[in-house]
């Protein structure tokens, strides 16, 4: 423990007000602060590792120096140059040696042991309620990781107690077997993302009915899937939870009628994810004939116009002072808590932040669904609608692309931002939507496509040259599909760079049907990649479907 900074607990018991509450963190880094908080509180120690040979071995093969003669009160700030994305700020340093007085200096310890039992007694109740509303899950792998831990040390080293069991039962939602090994996904996948995406894109082709049962089965899904809304997610503990006073107590947005990036288990909604969610279930209302007769028959169960309101209730309050949308839950603190980030690998995770994607996700489900039910919070939602534009707007850069936070990069904001727009009912012919084009024009290659890799988010500068290691000739099918997408939401007039751009696509096509797989299209907090698999298919398909119908192209012409 002399090796790592300080994590003290002891802020849980601060006044809600008070600027610096955990509280006002971001929900990622709130839950990873929780239960790191406990472990360094209780200054757990697993009590074999001096003899256990895993631990042993582990030793010898991480470190240089002999395990027992290092300095570890030295090594507290170390970090290698390539993993130092975000360097710790030297506020965050003050406060971390300051803070290590309070751990170790005499004088402070009557205060602290004062303070530390209750901070880690609620410190308990928050990883249980946590454990509870995601069935152990866990937000995602780091809290995972470290609430096992937790639970392993409260249940004194029982393999047997039920409460580690749960956690070891869910690690495996964790695992991914890839072609070069064993990984621990960022989260418990995309389930509800994907399959959101996958079906708005066949709907769009204008080929729901040539496949029904897929239709049956991404109905059943959402159905089952949307988070606290089912007889069974009712019947939970987990829905205790919802409770205004628990909700405040444990810092959680509102959850009933969202929908999750994952599963419903998991229990936490986003407000693209509903937004999706959304967008996919009415589009299979609207459009499916299979789906219809299968609910009206009571062969599909119904999602009722109750269970889409409660949809439109959660989006409506994730919308920020600023108009735009964040992720989990509002902005809660402010950028200057971005002076103490202590990640080092990770930019812009203190606080939940307002995102064109999440923004245009949300403004595009709350417009599709008041097409079907305009009487549902009128003015409220066209307040709504005007505030989210004005932000889409705010954020636009100079060279008229939006910075995609979510994705290898510039060509997905600008679809985002874009798409946003027109279905907000921006002018076509707006500045923002004209310049927007624009630049994805300027950055189209020869070759008819777009490409971007992971260097595009690092340095937040479109990638110089393209997707040059894991596309052709620079471009890759997804970065052409999401340009596409945008400039065919914007219906622009030049109609021969379409033609090139849904060639490129077409031109790309495996034999197979498939589209092959290039670099990675995802990203978290800047440095993080993030593989979506689907992307590949889900995308062209979606663009050249979008294409083929804004312009009325067809296989002759291209």
């Amino acid at each position: 423990w002399e090796g790592h900074n300080s994590v003290p607990p002891e802020m849980w018991l601060l006044p809600n007000w008070f600027p610096l509450h955990p509280g006002r963190m971001w929900c990622h880094c709130r839950m990873v602060y929780l239960p790191m908080g406990y472990l360094y509180g209780s200054r757990f120690v697993y009590d074999k590792a001096e003899s256990d040979p895993l631990v042993k071995a582990l030793r010898e093969e991480l470190y240089l120096t002999p395990y027992k003669e290092i300095n570890w009160d030295s090594t507290r700030h170390l970090v290698a140059p390539m993993d130092n994305y975000s360097p710790i700020p030297w506020t965050m340093k003050f406060l971390q040696n300051l803070l290590s007085y309070y751990e170790n200096v005499s004088i402070f310890q009557p205060l602290k042991n004062y303070f530390r039992k209750p901070a880690l007694k609620f410190s308990v109740e928050y990883m249980n309620a946590e454990d509870l509303q995601t069935n152990f899950i866990d937000i995602g792998p780091v809290n995972k990781v470290f609430n096992i831990i937790s639970a392993f040390r409260l249940s004194g080293g029982d393999l047997e107690n039920p409460n580690v069991i749960n956690h070891m039962m869910r690690v495996q939602d964790y695992l991914w077997v890839a072609e070069d090994g064993m990984k621990m996904q960022g989260y418990n996948g995309s389930q509800c993302w994907d399959t959101s995406f996958a079906i708005q894109a066949i709907s769009e082709c204008n080929m729901l009915d040539e496949f029904p049962q897929v239709s049956e089965k991404v109905w059943s899904y959402l159905e089952r899937t949307q988070i606290l809304s089912t007889e069974t997610s009712q019947g939970t503990v987990a829905f205790a939870y919802e409770k205004p006073k628990l909700r405040h107590k444990y810092y959680r947005h509102v959850s009933k009628g969202g929908w999750p990036f994952s599963t419903s288990a998991h229990g936490w909604p986003i407000s693209d994810c509903t937004g999706e969610g959304l967008k996919g279930t009415l589009c299979l209302l609207k459009s499916s004939k299979k789906v219809k007769e299968g609910v009206e028959s009571g062969k599909l169960k119904n999602i009722s116009k109750e269970r889409l309101e409660d949809a439109i209730n959660v989006l409506l309050t994730y919308q920020n002072e600023d108009g735009g949308f964040a992720t989990y839950e509002n902005t809660r603190g402010w950028g200057w808590y971005e002076s103490l980030n202590p990640s080092e690998v990770f930019g812009d995770i203190m606080i939940d932040y307002s995102y064109v994607e999440l923004t245009m996700a949300s403004l595009t489900a709350i417009v599709e669904f008041q097409e079907l039910y305009p009487d549902h919070r009128e003015l409220e939602i066209e307040l709504a609608l005007d505030l989210g534009k004005g932000f889409l707007k705010s954020i636009q850069r100079k060279d008229g692309s939006w910075y995609g936070s979510w994705a290898c990069c510039f060509c997905y904001g600008c679809w985002f931002g874009i798409e946003g727009l027109v279905k907000c009912g921006e002018p076509l012919n707006s500045p923002s939507i004209t310049k927007a084009c624009e630049f994805l024009i300027s950055h189209q290659r020869e070759n008819g496509g777009w490409g971007e890799d992971f260097t595009s988010c690092y340095d937040k500068d479109y990638a110089k040259e393209g997707m040059a290691s894991y596309g052709t000739e620079g471009s890759g099918v997804v970065n052409t599909a999401w340009a596409l997408l945008a400039l065919a939401a914007a219906k622009y007039d030049n109609v021969e760079a379409i033609k090139k751009g849904v060639k490129y696509l077409m031109e790309q096509q495996l034999p197979s049907g498939d589209w092959p797989q290039e670099g990675i299209a995802g990203v978290f907090n800047r440095a993080c990649g993030i593989t979506y698999t689907s992307y590949r298919n889900v995308f062209p398909i979606w663009a050249i479907g979008r294409c083929s119908e804004a312009y009325n192209l067809h296989d002759e012409q291209i």
